[in-house]
């Protein structure tokens, strides 16, 4: 953190100055998939407004673009984001399907989801081969096609945003502050297309903020900007395209899964605190 008062004040008109041009790009696309139709073009260019606000910021602030942490960095922390997501996915899923909120897929659904993605053109599976082939090319090459879009968002998020939030907080207030302004971005959407929208909004702000610690906790450790877009990318993998396909809806169901369900967001809120803890412990 900053001490200068001066330095710190420039810290702040800069981050006031990246949250104002991503809310003025952001709202046009917001209105498009909000009033329009909620294609994938807009989603895809509503996903690279908060790079495009950085790359902006940096220009009025005569700063280059190779000043963002783009190199790979150790591979220690690309697996663990990763695995990370992954496992608090599966964990979320297994405790919906062993508490009775939804069941696992049984091979009907499982033999349906395979037709789908077409694995049947290759001859006979059983539904065994099937799920394992399935979560295997979906948990890799959709998650190649979504860090497409991440890395729009974590260009700004983690690539710039966070560490201009370190000059001028602590590794808590970054992780929060980041993942309020985060979880804001997303409302409108949320609250047009959800169902319960009170819920679905408290939910996500704990899930968003909670990712914010994981994924702060990894960009700062790596001093790069990938493990975030990997992570990004698997967590909407999973919890968006592999997990809801293997679990089939009963009464009450649509409270519990998905990225808005109360669930997730139990299962992220204890990974969030472990990293906090395990952040404050290594003095970040």
């Amino acid at each position: 953190m900053l001490k200068n008062p001066s330095e710190c004040r420039d810290a702040w008109k800069t981050i006031l100055l990246f949250l104002a041009i991503v809310t003025v790009i952001s709202a046009l696309f917001h209105y498009a998939i909000v009033n329009l139709y909620p294609s994938r073009i807009y989603i895809g260019s509503l996903m690279w407004c908060p790079a495009i606000a950085t790359i902006i910021t940096l220009k009025l602030k005569k700063r280059p673009i190779s000043s963002l942490n783009w190199n790979w960095g150790n591979w220690k922390y690309i697996r663990l984001s990763y695995f990370t997501p992954a496992l608090y996915g599966i964990i979320t899923y297994i405790l919906i399907w062993s508490f009775g909120f939804g069941n696992f897929a049984n091979d009907e659904t499982i033999t349906n989801w395979g037709k789908e993605l077409g694995l049947f053109g290759i001859g006979t599976l059983s539904p065994t081969f099937t799920l394992i082939i399935a979560i295997i090319l979906v948990g890799t090459t959709e998650v190649i096609r979504s860090a497409a879009t991440t890395l729009g968002e974590e260009i700004g998020w983690r690539g710039f945003f966070i560490y201009e939030l370190r000059k001028v907080l602590s590794f808590t207030g970054v992780s929060i502050f980041s993942g309020i302004i985060w979880a804001t971005w997303h409302w409108p959407v949320i609250v047009y297309y959800g169902e319960n929208v009170i819920l679905e909004l408290i939910s996500f702000y704990i899930v968003i903020i909670s990712m914010s610690f994981m994924m702060t906790y990894y960009t700062f450790k790596s001093k790069s900007l990938w493990p975030a877009v990997i992570f990004h990318a698997v967590s909407n993998v999973y919890i968006q395209k592999i997990l809801p396909e293997l679990t089939i809806s009963i009464k009450g169901t649509e409270h519990w899964l998905g990225e808005n369900g109360i669930m997730f967001a139990i299962v992220t809120c204890l990974f969030g605190i472990y990293f906090w803890r395990k952040a404050i412990k290594e003095k970040m």
